[in-house]
């Protein structure tokens, strides 16, 4: 059974982590996701990308610790190092990713949601933090610094040296999570998600805009202002040259709605 379910329809594919109970990562799992990433990548009829888990109870759980207590120390940093790449390939990949939180979402788990644009939560759905510090370790797969960035340093130390696990909806509080969603059970959930998600597909956007701007916030972030003004210019002169520009521009001038393909 593959650790990563992969299906794609209507513009969108679905990445499932898929290791119950909890849906632990392992580095096979590491490795199938990051296939998945690249297949979805590479696949012109998808235009976003959603993650989640597979289960009522459980998003990720984060690494599996019977994994991290039978391997070597050197394992085990080369474990993190591959980590650490798949979730900037998600991160980086033009092609906007929702993470479907529908369960508890802790540890590794949480760090792989955070390298994703968006994250929806099920309402009621689970619990939510970077416990690590109870294990005396750090979040070694980009907790430290995506959680900065995304709440702020003190806030994101606070939360990391607590260990403190929180519901989704003091994760909206916080900006973790975009949204929270109210759904009866997971297939409901997902269904919902799939149409938030269905909006950033052609022809109701222009999906190619859509994930450029993705990279213009996510690689601009990470350098000073001048240089995400180039990264900005340069992505943009990309659109210009686009056939959805042409078109979406050529409704404005026509007064009527846009149908964008997505090229």
């Amino acid at each position: 059974m593959p650790l990563v379910e992969y299906s794609a329809a209507n513009g969108i594919a679905t990445l499932a982590l898929s290791f119950p109970p909890a849906n632990c990562y392992t580095h096979e799992m590491m490795r199938e996701l990051d296939e998945a990433i690249l297949k979805a990548r590479f696949d012109d009829a998808v235009h976003v990308i959603v993650l989640t888990g597979t289960g009522e109870k459980f998003f990720c759980a984060g690494a599996d610790i019977n994994m991290l207590k039978t391997v070597t120390p050197r394992f085990k940093y080369f474990f993190c190092l591959h980590a650490n790449e798949t979730l900037n390939r998600l991160e980086q990949t033009p092609k906007l990713v929702i993470a479907a939180l529908n369960g508890n979402c802790v540890g590794g788990g949480l760090e792989i949601a955070m390298a994703a644009d968006l994250r929806i939560a099920r309402k009621g759905g689970g619990k939510t933090g970077l416990p690590e510090v109870t294990l005396g370790v750090l979040p070694g797969t980009g907790g430290t610094q995506r959680l900065a960035r995304i709440v702020g340093k003190s806030t994101a130390i606070e939360m990391m040296t607590s260990g403190r696990l929180f519901d989704f909806e003091e994760a909206l509080e916080r900006g973790i999570v975009n949204q929270v969603i109210d759904a009866p059970d997971r297939a409901a959930f997902l269904a919902k998600v799939g149409d938030y998600a269905a909006q950033f597909c052609p022809p109701n956007k222009a999906s190619r805009a859509v994930g450029l701007i993705k990279r213009a916030v996510q690689s601009g972030a990470e350098v000073d202002f001048t240089d995400g003004l180039a990264i900005e210019r340069e992505l943009q002169q990309q659109l210009f040259e686009s056939e959805d520009a042409k078109e979406g521009l050529g409704a404005y001038v026509e007064k009527r709605k846009p149908a964008f393909k997505g090229k």
